[in-house]
């Protein structure tokens, strides 16, 4: 409730700035600076106009409160007793409240103020107790017109401005609750054109018709001798008038500025590629069609940003198929050893975006190889030393091959774990020599998966050995040749989810084997 208690402040601050300007400023010096009567019709006056905001007050508090009442039974309830509808329908009725503000101040504030005092003004001329010409009822009936237009304009763009806390807040509801965008859809309340209208005939013309009532009851009172003193008196009004336009059409100003900057600035955002920079939709006039012009564009570049992803992602797997193609015995080796690092990764509670950095490593951890003749790398028996320095060479190769790719920048983040993946954590690994923190934290993670998937793998010269058998040796190496943290989360991980990750490590293997099969019958088929 603390928005709303803030909210309710603000509201009633804007209500004592308008009518502070409007009914006390203009309206009193309106009354009090066009008669020449005495001190006691003054005084009798000013009584009437008492009595006339009480009753103004009390009608126009009803009112006031019965249009706040659907946000107030909102923002009292508990969020998660509260249905998506019913945040749409505040939403909507949220917006609604500078028009409302409007329809207030032409209601019980225009009517409660003016009826009751026509009615007792009325009463004292006919008793005499206020010598003034009936005439001057009338006049006064047409300045209150006036004058509540001109707290109306001043309201409605206060108001606007004071609803967007709420509106955030309100959409931030549905968005944590439902995963809901609140928005009017481009839906138009009050349109610019109305707005511009309005204001700038109530800008134009309030001064006029000030003037002219007031110098109605001037030039009553005047005779030519009096002329100076009318004019002193007329300057005065002129400058009230001049100043209430420069108030309006600063208003009305900032009211179009405020979306555009929002727009401008959320367009900077989308330049530099952040692709979930929506624009907030708290206009109810043609911003609200331009902003949600402006979010349908952006879901559009992210659907192709996701479609890119996509294919980017197909290019990894495809590669590394590529690469595992070569060995049927070694078929979906790479796509294994991706599942695997990256249930590391989240155990080790990495982000999202590191996540799928590291998974697209280690899909290609072993491109390198595709530079490895296949005598060498399909050899059964033991490997020379001289083969086995060739082998060696795969890291190194990957990183070469992978630096080809343009843009350089989509593979740059790749390179560390792809040239360090055969690193271990005492320092004898290859090809650097690197040691504990200095090999790269995705090498370290894909060394563990590569490991795991190798020992449980079967091969033309021997079988896999069994998962229990991998995972204590997985634990004998942890510290000397694998890092002891990541190690350890994936013995426990794999020893809790045994089965699960079996069957999925078996899903990845039947997947490769039917794509090298596939390969194969179109190879023989095209010859």
């Amino acid at each position: 409730m603390q928005i709303y208690h803030r909210f309710i402040r603000q509201l009633v601050r804007n209500y004592l700035i308008g009518s502070g300007i409007a009914v006390l400023g203009v309206g009193s010096l309106f009354i009090f600076s066009s008669l020449q009567e005495s001190w006691d019709v003054y005084w009798r006056l000013a009584l009437v106009l008492v009595v006339s905001l009480v009753i103004m007050l009390a009608t126009e508090l009803f009112v006031f409160n019965k249009h706040l009442l659907p946000i107030r039974r909102l923002l009292s309830e508990s969020e998660d007793a509260i249905p998506l509808e019913r945040l749409r329908g505040v939403y909507l009725h949220t917006h609604r409240l500078p028009i409302l503000s409007v329809k207030r101040i032409f209601g019980p504030h225009l009517l409660g103020l003016s009826v009751p005092g026509i009615v007792v003004t009325f009463v004292c001329v006919k008793r005499a107790w206020i010598d003034i010409p009936a005439y001057y009822i009338g006049l006064a009936a047409v300045g209150a017109l006036l004058v509540a237009s001109l707290h109306a304009l001043i309201e409605y763009f206060l108001t606007a401005q004071a609803i967007q806390p709420l509106l955030a807040h309100i959409h931030g509801l549905a968005e944590r609750r439902y995963g809901a965008e609140l928005s009017l859809d481009g839906r138009v309340l009050v349109s610019i054109q109305t707005k511009f209208q309005l204001s700038a005939f109530l800008i134009g013309t309030f001064p006029l018709g000030l003037f002219a009532l007031a110098g109605q009851i001037r030039l009553h009172k005047l005779s030519g001798e009096n002329n100076a003193e009318y004019w002193q008196w007329a300057a005065l009004i002129l400058v009230m008038g001049i100043g209430f336009s420069s108030l309006g059409a600063w208003l009305l100003s900032l009211n179009i500025q405020k979306p555009i900057r929002n727009l401008y600035e959320k367009m900077g955002a989308v330049k530099e590629g952040n692709f979930g920079a929506r624009a907030n939709d708290y206009y109810s006039d043609e911003f609200s069609k331009l902003v949600s012009g402006f979010n349908h564009m952006l879901d559009g570049l992210k659907t192709r940003e996701k479609q890119n992803a996509q294919l980017l992602q197909s290019y990894f797997t495809t590669l590394a198929a590529a690469l595992d193609a070569r060995d049927a015995y070694t078929a979906g080796h790479s796509e294994r050893v991706a599942y695997y690092s990256v249930q590391i990764g989240k155990l080790a509670l990495m982000s999202e975006p590191e996540l799928d950095t590291l998974h697209k490593t280690a899909l290609l951890h072993d491109i390198g190889k595709i530079g490895v003749r296949d005598a060498v790398l399909l050899k059964e028996g033991k490997l020379t030393n001289e083969e086995f320095s060739l082998i060696k060479e795969h890291p190194v190769l990957g990183e070469k091959i992978l630096r080809q790719i343009e843009p350089a920048e989509a593979m740059s983040e790749l390179l560390p774990g792809v040239r360090s993946h055969h690193e271990q954590y005492n320092g004898k690994g290859y090809p650097d020599g690197l040691a504990g923190e200095q090999i790269p934290y995705s090498g370290r993670i894909i060394a563990i998966a590569d490991a795991f998937d190798a020992m449980t793998s079967d091969r033309p010269y021997r079988r896999g050995m069994s998962v229990e058998l991998a995972l204590g040796i997985l634990e004998e190496g942890s510290g000397s040749q694998w890092d002891p943290g990541l190690a350890r989360l994936f013995v426990s991980w794999m020893r809790q989810t045994q089965d699960e990750v079996a069957a999925t490590a078996e899903t990845l293997s039947d997947r490769a084997a039917a794509r090298l099969e596939n390969n194969r019958e179109y190879s023989e088929n095209n010859r």
